[in-house]
């Protein structure tokens, strides 16, 4: 009975320890307290048997409760793997409770660099080191490149002495001054990629337990799947991002593209509509933003459009006419408009032939889709100036045709003319002036395409008759027509152009002596060495027909012309009253002497005369142009 109670004593006391947890060394005092009281060596052995149980049971219980929190840390760790937001945060993590479950003083991780084939310190715990801390391992070398050489955990008690590792100066002087003697690391894998080592290190030299290895090596397992899975996350986000960049990118150009169309179909509704080169400026602009200028091959301005309304002008291009000059011939060059601060430039060209450019002054937001509207505004400018030259060089050529059967002589085709010019929109009915201008032939295109265009705007014809330049104008002043055909056509010109003009004129056969008047004035103002004017018939007077070597019956009939008429008609002597009345120095009595008539009759004859020729016939310029007259008349017996 007391053997009983005694055994049911002795492992009460065992039992008491283990629920306080008590401390190896205090399972020795039930021992020590019966061998003081005297127990027997049965009861002796009987409390060492006790011990020896309690003790087994208490290092189970230490064991189950290690394993417990080690495996609290690796549910706490997938736990945040599961919720991964910031990749530092659970290396971080990881790190922390290998210090705490292995009791580290110092825990760290490091992750391959392949940019710079080596390993450099990630996270560490415990270290205080700042040298350490950024530490930087070649490859294979010390005990972690070991471990991600070989993907196998390593362990050493005294690491600065252990020989197995390749040691440098670099790794032993941070280790030295973080004051690491044991260290262990294990391999951090992605399949069979070493991607790291997650380390445990003392600063004392002591082993570390299999259990231990496991356990850092589970860790390490989750740190791999943290940092694939935050890579994972990571390219995911760049992708989406990617994905989204594209997207947007996709739909900028997409309206980009749906803008441009939007204006090019409006640019080619214009053209085909038959609209004019301010029209298509004006809808640029309006697209662009900004001040448009529209300027031909001789960088002449042909058209301004401003949205919103800005001041570009004539004056502001050629305060920087040499930039415009570069810009338009890189952009001519290149195929593409060009940009210069606030300029941006295209140029206007068929194949290698220049035909302007489009000047633009653009607003800040300016961008790659609007110089592709720019270009495109280009193009359609081009298309519309060859549209419009075809239909000129078409209307030149029928025009011209027309031109040379109205100037004939004798005219052919009279039945004909009066029609196939109301087809390209001339009346012959109306009195029209012939313009013939003499320009040098490096000048003669030039002048010929300012003549068309003159003559398309005015209703008339132009072309090349004779070596001269030609035009038919519908207008009853030849000397104002003259004036303004000639400062219409002289700009640009390398030599001076001369023009001189007849009529006015009006039916189909009436125009080839209008013709001839024009070249008549010319010859005159050429031998008066006045090349570089213009004049009429009415400018020069007689000389037009002495000096433009005209036909002396031409000469005689355009001063006596309507004497002879009135003679001839009622048989009546005024011609022989007015030589016989200038060579009696105008004296009434002395020109009725000669002739045997009263003066009376004298000044009846001379006042019908008047009549006639105009009441300046007696006026020192005229009159000298009737006497020479009849000095020809009687001269050549016409």
């Amino acid at each position: 009975m007391l053997g009983a109670m005694s055994a049911l004593a002795t492992a009460s006391v065992f039992l008491d320890l283990l629920a306080r947890d008590a401390a190896a060394i205090e399972y020795d005092g039930p021992i020590v307290a019966a061998r003081v009281g005297g127990a027997s060596a049965e009861e002796l052995a009987e409390l060492e048997a006790a011990k020896r149980v309690a003790l087994q049971v208490r290092a189970t219980l230490a064991r189950s409760r290690r394993r417990e929190a080690e495996l609290v840390a690796l549910f706490e760790t997938a736990g945040d793997l599961a919720a991964l937001r910031d990749l530092d945060a659970v290396l971080k993590a990881i790190v922390s409770r290998a210090h705490t479950l292995i009791g580290a003083d110092v825990t760290y991780l490091t992750l391959d660099d392949p940019e710079h084939a080596d390993t450099y310190m990630r996270v560490t715990h415990g270290s205080v080191s700042a040298r350490f801390q950024s530490l930087r391992l070649p490859m294979g070398a010390g005990l972690g490149g070991l471990v991600a050489q070989t993907a196998k955990p390593y362990a050493t008690s005294d690491y600065p002495q252990d020989a197995r590792f390749r040691h440098t100066t670099e790794i032993d002087d941070a280790v030295g001054e973080e004051g690491l003697i044991a260290i262990l690391g294990v391999p951090l894998t992605l399949g069979s990629h070493v991607i790291g080592v997650l380390f445990a290190a003392n600063r004392t030299a002591r082993p570390f337990a299999r259990h231990e290895i496991t356990l850092l090596s589970s860790l390490a397992a989750h740190a791999a799947v943290a940092i694939d899975g935050a890579r994972l996350l990571q390219a995911t986000r760049d992708a989406l991002s990617e994905l989204r960049a594209a997207n947007e990118l996709v739909r900028a150009h997409s309206e980009s593209v749906e803008r441009a169309a939007a204006v090019h179909d409006k640019l080619a509704d214009l053209v085909l509509r038959g609209g004019d080169v301010e029209g298509i400026a004006a809808a640029v602009a309006e697209a662009l933003g900004g001040g448009l200028v529209v300027v031909d091959a001789d960088g002449a301005m042909t058209a301004v459009a401003s949205h919103p309304p800005d001041h570009t002008s004539r004056a502001d291009l050629d305060l920087r006419s040499k930039e415009i000059g570069d810009l338009i011939a890189l952009s001519a060059a290149t195929g593409h408009a060009v940009r210069s601060g606030d300029l941006v430039v295209a140029a206007v060209a068929a194949a290698a032939e220049p035909l302007g450019a489009l000047i633009l002054r653009a607003p800040e937001t300016f961008g790659d889709a609007d110089q592709r509207i720019l270009e495109r505004a280009a193009l359609v400018v081009a298309l519309h100036l060859l549209m419009r030259r075809s239909e000129a060089e078409a209307a030149e050529r029928l025009g011209g045709d027309l031109l040379d059967d109205l100037l004939a002589v004798p005219v052919r085709h009279t039945s004909t003319l009066a029609e196939r010019a109301r087809r390209v929109g001339v009346d012959l009915e109306r009195p029209h002036i012939v313009v013939a201008a003499d320009a040098s032939p490096a000048d003669r295109p030039r002048v010929h395409f300012a003549a068309s265009r003159l003559a398309g705007a005015e209703g008339g014809l132009a072309g090349s008759y004779e070596g001269r330049i030609v035009l038919l104008l519908p207008g009853d002043d030849p000397s104002a027509t003259a004036r303004r055909v000639l400062a219409g056509l002289r700009g640009g010109l390398a030599q001076p152009l001369t023009v001189g003009a007849g009529g006015p004129k009006a039916g189909v056969a009436a125009f080839a002596d209008a013709h001839a008047e024009a070249v008549r004035c010319l010859s005159a103002l050429h031998a008066l060495g006045r090349g570089g004017s213009a004049a009429a018939p009415s400018d020069l007077g007689f000389l037009a027909l002495v000096l433009g070597g005209g036909d002396p019956g031409d000469v005689v009939r355009r001063a006596l012309g309507p004497l002879i008429d009135y003679d001839a008609k009622r048989g009546t002597d005024l011609l022989g009253t007015v030589e016989r009345y200038f060579a009696a120095g105008r004296s009434l009595g002395r020109t009725g002497e000669a002739l045997h008539i009263h003066v009376n009759t004298v000044t009846q004859r001379l006042e019908r005369t008047a009549r006639l020729l105009g009441s300046d016939w007696q006026e020192p310029g005229r009159s000298l142009e009737i006497q020479l007259a009849l000095q020809i008349r009687r001269v050549m017996g016409l």
